[in-house]
């Protein structure tokens, strides 16, 4: 493929060279990663594209115009939302791999303040929506490498809730999302849970309101007896119920070895103490 091989020599070229290249066919370079963000070809996908991303950024060798572009495409229904709900389909590394590409524009963003305070706004608003709606719960699939959107989608909640025009008025959605992100009938196994108790640490750096955690650390754990009201002891509720404490313990244990939250903390462990009937 001649995208692989372009991208496989501008590993290896010098910044000099790079920069040429990119003042010589930049946009159509840009287009092309953006075109196969979401190909099954692992190595084109994750080792050369979104390497090659990430090699822009944190090298500033992109325009405001560029990263602009990329982020208003990047966030799209093509592409961060396509085919969004599909389970164990292609599409996944698609939404995924946007998801990363986001996150690494934001963190970016993040210095340079570029990006126009329209689009930002819209996209803040509806953040949550992201891990809501995501389905496929899958880590690294056979012959096609990492999905892992679940973990990226954290990534990317975190890292907006980190840019320094994000309200946290926009913080109740991620919040929302984050309670059900562990009922999606599966146990994750590849270290998704500090992923997403990384954007609850994030929303305290921030200055979020330690009480409205604690209220909302209640909110999903009355989530357990809702369940058992309405449908009793299934396969879904185990699931969620080892998913979610599975995130409370990893979260809790964060908060304790930084020093943090300690009211949240005792909220967290008595919840934990209660459903896994410590001390009776």
């Amino acid at each position: 493929m001649e995208l692989k091989e372009t991208l496989q020599s501008f590993s290896t070229m010098t910044f000099a060279a790079r920069q040429a290249l990119l003042l010589e066919d930049g946009e159509t370079l840009l287009q092309q990663m953006l075109t196969h963000i979401g190909s099954t070809d692992a190595e084109l996908r994750d080792h050369l594209i979104y390497r090659t991303f990430i090699t822009l950024l944190s090298d500033n060798m992109l325009q405001a115009h560029q990263l602009q572009f990329l982020f208003e495409t990047a966030i799209g229904d093509e592409f961060l939302y396509s085919q969004i709900g599909e389970e164990h389909t292609d599409s996944v590394f698609t939404r995924s791999f946007s998801a990363l590409l986001v996150a690494g524009i934001l963190a970016k963003d993040a210095e340079l303040l570029v990006l126009e305070d329209e689009g930002l706004s819209i996209f803040f608003k509806k953040i949550g929506r992201y891990l809501l709606l995501e389905k496929d719960t899958r880590g690294h699939v056979e012959g096609k490498g990492w999905a892992h959107s679940i973990a990226h989608g954290a990534d990317l909640a975190k890292v907006t809730i980190e840019h320094p025009k994000f309200d946290l008025q926009y913080a109740p959605s991620i919040l929302h999302a984050l309670k059900l992100a562990t009922w999606k009938d599966s146990v994750y196994v590849n270290d998704e849970e500090e992923r997403l108790a990384n954007i609850v640490e994030a929303l305290l750096n921030c200055g979020y309101s330690e009480d409205a955690l604690i209220e909302w650390v209640e909110q999903v754990f009355d989530k357990f007896e809702m369940h058992l009201l309405t449908q009793g002891y299934n396969d879904s509720f185990f699931s969620g119920r080892t998913c979610t404490l599975n995130v409370m313990k990893t979260l809790y244990f964060a908060l304790k070895m930084n020093n943090q939250a300690p009211k949240l903390q005792s909220a967290i462990y008595g919840q934990i103490a209660k459903w896994l009937k410590l001390g009776a």
